[in-house]
C-alpha cells in the first residue's frame, strides 16, 4: 500500500505529525508537493513568495532524500495530479497537515475531499498547530491551544520507505509559472537552515530590545524575530518556536537585562498568531466579506484609481507612509506597526475598501499568512464591529517612529534637501513650491481633515440596536476569551479611542 504524503504549508520534516504517521505505516511513502498554477496566478500571490517557497522546497527535498524518499514536485491541478499518482502507484491513502489558507485553498480542499471520498481514497488531515477545525466557539480555546504548544515535538522518523526508482524533482522558477516581474532585492531567503539560524539569532542576540524596538521600522528590522516567512511556509513549526522560546526563558529567568520581557512578548505574539488564524478557519469568508455587514457599503467597492496607485507606489505625498511602502516593496517585510499604519491610512485617509488594498499588501509580504492578513485588513479598516477604531496620524507616526528622519530620507531621496522640522510635512516648508508636484508629489489628501471625516463616517455606522446585535454575534464567534473579552461583550471597548494602537491589535508580524 502506497501513501501519498502531501506537503502544503508545512515544508519541514521536524515536528510533522503527518510525516510521522506516514512513516509508521506498512507501505511505501511518496512525498509530494503540488505547484498549482491557478493558485500562483491569484491577486494575493507573487513571485517573491514563490521564490521563497522554492528555497524552502530545496531544503525539504534534501531532508526527505536523506530519509530515503525523494520529494516529488509536480505542477498541475491538485485533483488531476493526485488522480494520476493514485493510478500510477496504486495509492490508497493521502496524509497531510491541515491548511488554513486563503479562500481558494479552502475550496480546493473541499473539492479534493469530495474526489477522495468518491474514489475510495482515505485522506487523513492532521492539525499542525493550535488551530482547531470545526470549532464550535472560543470557550476554552486559548487553554487548549497552549496545551498543544507545550506538548512534546513530534519525533522525526529515522527513515522512510520510498518508492523504487523515484528521483528528486526540479523546482520550477517563477518565470516557468508565468509570474510577473517582481524585483525584491532585500527579500529574506528561504530554507530550514536559515529558519533555525534566524530563530537562534533572535533568542540569543537580536531580541534583547524586542519589546522596545518592535514599533520602529528602523530598529525593528533587526530586533524583530523575522520568523514570519518561515512560519508562513511551515519550514519551522509554531511549536518549535514556542519550545525554543520557553527554553531561552528558563535560561534568562531572574536576569534584569530585558530578555525575560522580550521573550514573554514574543511568546504572546505566537499565541496571537494562532488567535487570528483561528478566525479565518472559523469563517473563510473573512477574505471577501466584512465581519460586520453594516460596513459592506461604507466605502466604494470600485476604488479611486489615482489614490490606489499612489498608495501602492509610495507616492501619496505623505512621506512616512511612502517610505514604509517603498521599503516593503523592496524587502518584502515591514514591522507590525507600520503594516497597520499602511492599511489604516489606505482605509481611512484615502477611503479605499480593504478588498482593493489587501491584495497589494498580500503580494508584497513575503510572509503572507492569509489567516492573519485578512483579519488584520478588516481590523485596521474598522469593519469588524467589535474592535476599537484606530486611525493613525501618519505625520505623527513619522516623527515618533523615525525621529532622526534617517528611514524617511533613505527611501525618499527626493526629500534630501528638506529641513528636519519639515521632513514629515514638506508642504509647510517655504521652499516647497520647487519640490511638490515636481520631484515629490503633493499630498493626495489633507491627512487631518480626511482622518476626521473617516472617524465620523465609521462611528456613524455604530448606532442602533441592530448593529449591537450583530456585533454580539461576531464577538461570540471570534473574540478572544482572555483579558477584556467580557468588556467587549458589554460594548465598552466600542467607545472612541485616542488613536493609540495596542500591540495585540497589530500582530501582522512578530
Amino acid at each position: 500500500m502506497t501513501t501519498i504524503l502531501w506537503f502544503k504549508r508545512d515544508l519541514r520534516i521536524s515536528d510533522h505529525p503527518a510525516l510521522a504517521l506516514a512513516a509508521a505505516g506498512e507501505g511505501a511513502v511518496l512525498p509530494l508537493y503540488i505547484v498549482e498554477p491557478e493558485y500562483w496566478a491569484l491577486p494575493d500571490t507573487s513571485a517573491r513568495q514563490w521564490r521563497f517557497t522554492a528555497e524552502c522546497l530545496a531544503t525539504l527535498g534534501r531532508d526527505l532524500a536523506a530519509l530515503g524518499a525523494p520529494l516529488q514536485v509536480v505542477t498541475g491541478d491538485a485533483i488531476q495530479v493526485l488522480r494520476d499518482l493514485v493510478a500510477c502507484h496504486g495509492a490508497t491513502r493521502i496524509i497531510s497537515l491541515e491548511e488554513t489558507g486563503n479562500l481558494w485553498t479552502f475550496r480546493r480542499d473541499l473539492a479534493v475531499g469530495a474526489w477522495a471520498r468518491g474514489n475510495g481514497i482515505d485522506w487523513v488531515e492532521l492539525p499542525q498547530s493550535g488551530i482547531v477545525r470545526r470549532l464550535r466557539n472560543r470557550d476554552g480555546w486559548a487553554a487548549a491551544r497552549d496545551k498543544v504548544m507545550r506538548a512534546p515535538l513530534v519525533a522525526t522518523p529515522a527513515a522512510l520507505r520510498g518508492l523504487d526508482g523515484m528521483a528528486p524533482c526540479a523546482v520550477p522558477d517563477a518565470r516557468d509559472l508565468g509570474m510577473g516581474f517582481d524585483p525584491c532585492h532585500g527579500r529574506q531567503k528561504g530554507g530550514r537552515d536559515l529558519a533555525l539560524s534566524t530563530l537562534g539569532g533572535f533568542l540569543t542576540e537580536r531580541g534583547r530590545d524586542y519589546r522596545r524596538a518592535m514599533s520602529s521600522p528602523v530598529q525593528g528590522e533587526w530586533a524583530c524575530s523575522r520568523l514570519s516567512p518561515y512560519l508562513a511556509t511551515g519550514v519551522i513549526s509554531p511549536r518549535e518556536a514556542a519550545h525554543a522560546a520557553a527554553a531561552r526563558k528558563a535560561e534568562v529567568a531572574g536576569a534584569r537585562d530585558g530578555w525575560s520581557g522580550s521573550i514573554a512578548s514574543f511568546t504572546s505574539r505566537l499565541a496571537w498568531r494562532d488567535h487570528f488564524m483561528q478566525k479565518l478557519e472559523d469563517e473563510p469568508a473573512i477574505e471577501i466579506r466584512c465581519l460586520h455587514s453594516a460596513y459592506e457599503t461604507l466605502r466604494p467597492r470600485a476604488p479611486d484609481a489615482t489614490r490606489l496607485a499612489a498608495w501602492e507606489k509610495g507616492e501619496t505625498g505623505l512621506p512616512f507612509v511612502d517610505a514604509c511602502m517603498r521599503f516593503l516593496v523592496h524587502t518584502g517585510w515591514l514591522n507590525f506597526r507600520m503594516r497597520s499604519m499602511l492599511m489604516a491610512v489606505a482605509s481611512y485617509h484615502l477611503w479605499l475598501d480593504w478588498r482593493s488594498t489587501g491584495p497589494h499588501l498580500a503580494r508584497m509580504f513575503t510572509d503572507y499568512e492569509p489567516g492573519i492578513h485578512w483579519s488584520q485588513c478588516q481590523m485596521q479598516s474598522g469593519t469588524t464591529g467589535m474592535n476599537t477604531i484606530r486611525i493613525y496620524n501618519p505625520v505623527k507616526q513619522g516623527y515618533d517612529q523615525d525621529p532622526t528622519g534617517a528611514f524617511t530620507r533613505k527611501w525618499l531621496p527626493e526629500l534630501a534637501g528638506v529641513p528636519d522640522r519639515f521632513l514629515q510635512e514638506p508642504w509647510l516648508w517655504d521652499r516647497a513650491d520647487g519640490l511638490l508636484g515636481r520631484k515629490y508629489p503633493a499630498p493626495v489628501v489633507d491627512a487631518k481633515a480626511a482622518g476626521a471625516a473617516a472617524r465620523d463616517a465609521v462611528w456613524g455606522v455604530r448606532k442602533g440596536d441592530a448593529f449591537g446585535r450583530e456585533s454580539a454575534r461576531v464577538i461570540r464567534k471570534h473574540a478572544s476569551r482572555k483579558g477584556g473579552a467580557a468588556h467587549v461583550a458589554k460594548g465598552r471597548s466600542l467607545r472612541k479611542s485616542s488613536g493609540k494602537a495596542s500591540a495585540g491589535q497589530m500582530s501582522f508580524e512578530f
